[in-house]
């Protein structure tokens, strides 16, 4: 409580003298986005479990917790979180995965992290402990203000608490590889994602398509039989190097683009690497196209263009139409009056 009482008075300070806040916690995601300026706003001894019922598959923890920590807690009770996010680093917390809103291989199959937060308690931008939201599925009290959170890159409060759905541990995990370029890839991977399959994370990289399926043995054991043509592999750790950008292709040298599309998209015209996750509908490109020509491309294609790693002259987000940046700035404006969270860092002029 007196972390809270801080982080309050702190905001408090910044909105009577007209200054701003540079709210930081691990750092792991430092590098996503445009840099911020402002008073460093430190939340990272904010941190523990608050609550954790793994009979009622509900976990609330405080933002400065690890997620190493959280993820060490929750696999004691054979559970986990089913987004998979990234981390980025050993040192990623829970505000931080929020306020990124990043999800991994599995998100097509199982759903975002915007999907399993239940509920947040938070400091507005009028200095105010509030609370949204709670600790269960079916909260339909009022606006869902808790999960307006995730992915708001901290610019609509300072995240105190979050609360958690979280599910058990697949009983049975297997990958298949299968050898195909990317459109063969894209078109099997929609095609399956029809069908009654337990999938739960796909990639194509270099004429190879990755395969898992999780869940009870027997439907796994099912799925496999069906998709004979797929070499099994015993390796699994690449399910996890792909979620924290462990993979070779990660290493490469020049901007590293976060495109997402509708999943059943041809592959797309543009020069450089490409890595094609969640089915199709995330595409990763290490490529020193310019920017306007990728989110050109892309728009073209139903879809939009993120600057994950690169080139800092650049924006990070593809600009909003101007009906959603309208939407975009009265909800900050509702939420952060003063303008005193992260300024620039969602939107340089923001």
């Amino acid at each position: 409580m007196k972390t809270e009482q801080r982080i309050a008075e702190q905001v408090g300070s910044a909105i009577e003298s007209g200054s701003t806040l540079n709210i930081r916690g691990g750092n792991s995601k430092a590098f996503f986005c445009n840099p911020t300026t402002g008073e460093p706003l430190d939340v990272s001894d904010l941190n523990g479990i608050v609550e954790y019922d793994p009979g009622e598959l509900v976990l609330t923890c405080r933002a400065g917790s690890l997620l190493s920590e959280i993820r060490e807690a929750l696999a004691k009770n054979g559970q986990h979180l089913p987004f998979e996010p990234p981390g980025f680093g050993e040192s990623a917390t829970i505000g931080g995965t929020v306020a990124c809103g990043f999800s991994g291989p599995a998100r097509p199959w199982r759903g975002s992290l915007r999907d399993y937060l239940l509920g947040v308690k938070l400091v507005n931008g009028a200095g105010e402990v509030v609370q949204f939201g709670g600790q269960v599925m079916k909260n339909v009290a009022g606006y869902d203000m808790s999960r307006l959170m995730a992915g708001s890159m901290g610019t609509l409060g300072v995240l105190l608490e979050a609360s958690f759905k979280v599910l058990p541990m697949p009983a049975s995990v297997r990958t298949l590889v299968f050898d195909c370029n990317q459109a063969e890839g894209i078109e099997r991977v929609n095609r399956w994602s029809g069908q009654p399959l337990p999938l739960s994370g796909s990639f194509w990289h270099d004429d190879h398509l990755y395969l898992r399926l999780s869940g009870a043995r027997s439907d796994v054991d099912q799925a496999a039989a069906r998709l004979n043509s797929g070499k099994p592999m015993e390796e699994t750790t690449c399910w996890n190097n792909l979620r924290e950008h462990r993979l070779p292709f990660f290493e490469k040298t020049g901007n590293l683009w976060r495109l997402s599309v509708p999943s059943a998209t041809a592959p797309l015209d543009l020069a450089g690497d490409c890595l094609v996750d969640w089915g199709g509908a995330q595409r990763w490109y290490v490529t020193n196209m310019p920017a306007e020509e990728i989110r050109n491309t892309v728009r073209q294609a139903g879809g939009h263009a993120t600057l994950f790693r690169g080139d800092e002259a650049a924006e990070a987000f593809q600009p909003l139409p101007p009906a959603l940046q309208q939407i975009q700035e009265r909800i900050r404006q509702a939420l952060d009056p003063h303008g005193v969270f992260n300024p620039g860092r969602m939107y340089r002029d923001s």
